[in-house]
């Protein structure tokens, strides 16, 4: 979900691009794909977790007649906490084909446009004499934060992986325990990060950046 291509050399913002059909379509799809798996977590863990439902589901059923055990209703409705860590597993499979695709995507991208030739451009204005050094630096800082997203992107893609295949790999439980603990902790700095770039753009978009969000739309300059 990053605007990964910054031209260097722009007499309005560093930040405003010019970004490839592919680009575009791999940014908005991976930012509905995060969206979307920030919502089943957030579902799955509050309306949807079964232990805060034990209760309804035994009143739901006492007005019908029907007594069941704690054990029993919370069967039923950990049946629908399921379904959505089903529906978040699949959403995980398309985050995986998305980073995947990432790396096609750069390889086939104009040189000008690759994110090691834009990052490496800013690097060597911002040493240069007379630049805008306070936005170079922040152009270089927001971009570097970029390759801390691959590799938490990495991180999340990998362990869950894991714990979708784990059992099929014959892995031990207390392994497949601690890569599912290890899932739960690389998102707090995912989801953080999503945030974060969320803001980040929608303040750029207001002040000095006008036009970075429509460029991710329609190509930019």
């Amino acid at each position: 979900m990053t605007k990964e291509h910054a031209s260097p050399a722009t007499e309005t913002s560093h930040f405003i691009q010019k970004n490839s059909v592919a680009i575009r379509i791999w940014h908005w799809l991976t930012f509905l794909t995060i969206l979307s798996l920030f919502i089943t977590v957030l579902m799955a863990s509050t309306a949807l977790n079964p232990r805060k439902n034990i209760a309804e589901v035994q009143n739901a059923l006492k007005e019908k007649g029907v007594i069941v055990s704690n054990e029993q209703a919370w069967a039923v409705s950990h049946m629908y906490d399921d379904k959505m860590w089903d529906f978040h597993k699949i959403l995980g499979f398309a985050l995986t084909f998305l980073f995947l695709s990432r790396f096609v995507i750069e390889a086939t991208q104009p040189k000008k446009e690759k994110v090691n030739f834009r990052f490496r451009n800013a690097l060597a204005a911002f040493r240069q004499p007379g630049q805008d050094k306070k936005e170079l630096k922040h152009y270089l800082l927001v971009k570097g934060s970029y390759f801390a997203f691959y590799l938490l992107l990495l991180a999340m893609v990998g362990t869950g992986l894991v714990i979708a295949f784990g059992s099929d790999l014959g892995l031990s439980g207390p392994v497949r325990h601690s890569v599912k603990e290890a899932h739960g902790f690389f998102q707090y700095g995912f989801y953080t990060f999503f945030a974060v770039h969320l803001i980040g753009v929608v303040v750029a978009e207001l002040g000095k950046a006008k036009g970075v969000i429509s460029g991710m739309i329609n190509g930019g300059k």
